[in-house]
């Protein structure tokens, strides 16, 4: 593990990213799993999705990169992260139309139309700014809050559940410290958001 850091530091720029996994390098494709997957599996997740459905999107993303890098015919107008986001999105939104009616995987140069993604890159950016004050926010939030509302929103703990679990007399004072929780999260969240504008 040491060794990968050695030779990818935690602040890898894209191009030195994109040079890795055109030479099929694992450590690179470690690096872009470690930093561009929970994005996307949260998204998928939330979008009607499977962790293992997240997984084989992301593997097809990254694909779709591999294929352009390693026809040279690729030009990065984004962060990198960004365009496998939007790949990702669309790839996604292309499997949930045919949900249910094929579950034969497309060849990947059916993705060809994914790679016009400048239309989502505004959105994700924003979005990625929004994930990453929010998880400032969830930082300084502190406990039990913060334990309370991922044991909610993540892990998908009923009402009932986190009761016992924090010890509240009825599922409704663990809703009312769940709403008090989100309350104070949301004031974290914009006095952050405020700050960075």
């Amino acid at each position: 593990m040491s060794k990968i850091k050695h030779i990818l530091p935690s602040e890898v720029s894209d191009q030195e990213l994109m040079k890795g996994i055109a030479k099929g390098d694992n450590r690179a494709i470690n690096k872009l799993y470690k930093l561009f997957f929970p994005s996307i599996s949260h998204m998928i997740i939330n979008n009607n999705g499977s962790g293992d459905e997240a997984k084989d999107i992301f593997q097809d993303a990254v694909m779709v990169l591999y294929d352009r890098l390693t026809q040279g015919k690729f030009e990065l107008n984004s962060k990198l992260s960004t365009f496998l986001y939007a790949v990702s999105r669309r790839l996604w939104l292309k499997q949930l139309t045919r949900k249910g009616t094929s579950t034969k995987t497309s060849d990947i140069s059916d993705f060809e139309d994914v790679l016009k993604v400048e239309d989502d890159i505004e959105r994700h950016e924003i979005i990625e700014s929004n994930f990453e004050q929010m998880g400032l926010a969830l930082e300084q939030l502190g406990e039990p809050c913060k334990t309370l509302l991922n044991d909610f929103y993540i892990g998908n703990m009923s009402m009932q559940d986190i009761k016992d679990k924090f010890g509240y007399t009825s599922t409704d004072n663990a809703k009312t410290q769940k709403y008090k929780c989100l309350q104070r999260l949301k004031k974290l969240y914009f006095s952050i958001n405020k700050l960075e504008k």
